[in-house]
């Protein structure tokens, strides 16, 4: 088949159960693969990596014209992306120090346990609907301050904006841009709702702690609020509810190694690196060049889209011995499950922490469990690539 429409090919809804051999077929088209649209996928790890650390490389759309308005801070560039970033960080805690993601272990133990006291043997669960979706969602509305029967308002509009966010060659995507924006709008209107509410009377969450900031240099713009809060709860949820899910399928999958994760539990964040690399929660990003480079060779002009596979780095025979092989022991796992550079997931300490814990609660459950279907049905998104649904017989 022509390379030049591989990018069709992956998002292709019939290749979301199994992307890789059309990752390994990009590999081997070259470092960089132009696509009939104008764009160009670079599959390569190490190229992927140089790229993410590149400062000529940006990540905000308006940089090609597709955007008027100010994105969110995970898609600008510094120094803007740093000044919001650091003051977005600031209720997580002080540097290296994570006080308030620490602070949640407790709970996120509960509300496992919760979740899985209902799961009896004989039962048939969904384990996105009842476990994999609710954790995530239940411990960054905690954070955030969003009253818990509020929870179920989410849904609709992060399905809205993740759906708009998606890599979508050669379709319309009018509508769903539209969708999506207004979703974004409604979502950030009701979350700026709840930090005025608490303005003057604070809380223990980072909504107050927004609402509260004494210092005017630190203090986050009303729009700056409503962005960044729409941000933290669906990147808050979205891609550990594919790392959860993800992971569980893996481990259905190869019974043997969730034996060995059963008698040697001190694998287990070993093993949740492994599955950020060899299943990941994101599998591509876009890139934008400021000015035209040369990538192993090649002249990309500024303002190309450029789209990062990481799913494929992360197999990468050239970076990872045997990469498609799922390994709980592997050493040097420097994956792209979290991405890289100056935009690198300041959540990752929370996702991990979910990770650890619920494959933790499952793993018992799952010696005897039983997938009712394989594949699953995937979610339509392919850039954040994870099942829908995951019917399991227990």
């Amino acid at each position: 088949m022509d390379s030049d429409t591989l990018l069709a090919r992956i998002t292709d809804y019939a290749s979301r159960p199994n992307p890789y051999p059309l990752y390994a077929e990009l590999r081997e088209a070259g470092p960089v693969v132009w696509q009939a649209g104008g764009n160009c996928l670079i599959g390569g790890y190490h190229q992927i990596a140089a790229l993410l650390h590149d400062p000529r490389m940006s990540a905000d759309p308006r940089t090609r014209g597709e955007m008027t308005h100010k994105p969110p801070f995970l898609r600008l560039d510094d120094p803007e992306h740093h000044r919001l970033r650091t003051l977005t960080m600031r209720p997580f805690g002080p540097p290296h120090s994570p006080r308030r993601v620490d602070s949640m272990r407790g709970e996120i133990g509960r509300i496992t346990e919760e979740l899985t006291e209902t799961f009896e043997a004989g039962r048939q669960i969904d384990l996105v609907d009842d476990f994999a979706y609710p954790l995530p969602v239940a411990v960054i509305c905690r954070l955030l301050g969003v009253p818990h029967e509020d929870e179920p308002l989410f849904r609709a509009w992060s399905d809205a904006i993740v759906a708009s966010a998606d890599v979508r060659p050669d379709q319309d995507t009018t509508d769903t841009d539209k969708a999506g924006d207004q979703a974004r709008i409604e979502m950030g209107g009701y979350l700026v709702n709840l930090a005025e509410q608490r303005r003057g009377k604070p809380g223990d969450d980072m909504l107050s702690a927004f609402a509260n900031e004494l210092d005017p240099a630190l203090r986050l713009t009303q729009e700056e609020l409503a962005e960044t809060a729409v941000l933290l709860l669906i990147a808050g949820h979205e891609t550990t509810v594919n790392l959860i899910t993800n992971g569980v399928l893996t481990l259905l999958r190869q019974p043997e190694q969730q034996d060995r994760l059963r008698r040697e539990p001190e694998l287990l964040p070993r093993a949740v690196e492994e599955l950020l690399r060899y299943e990941p929660p994101v599998h591509m990003r876009e890139r934008i060049p400021h000015a035209d480079m040369e990538v192993a060779g090649t002249r990309i002009p500024a303002g190309t889209s450029v789209i990062l596979v990481f799913g494929s780095g992360n197999r990468d025979p050239r970076r990872f011995p045997d990469p498609d092989r799922f390994d709980p022991t592997r050493a040097d796992n420097q994956h792209f499950g979290f991405g890289s550079g100056i935009h690198v997931c300041f959540g990752a300490p929370l996702a991990r922490i979910e990770a650890y814990t619920a494959l933790g609660a499952l793993l018992p459950r799952l010696a005897t469990a039983q997938l009712v279907q394989d594949p699953p049905p995937y979610r339509q998104n392919a850039m954040l690539r994870g099942p829908r649904h995951l019917p399991i017989q227990l």
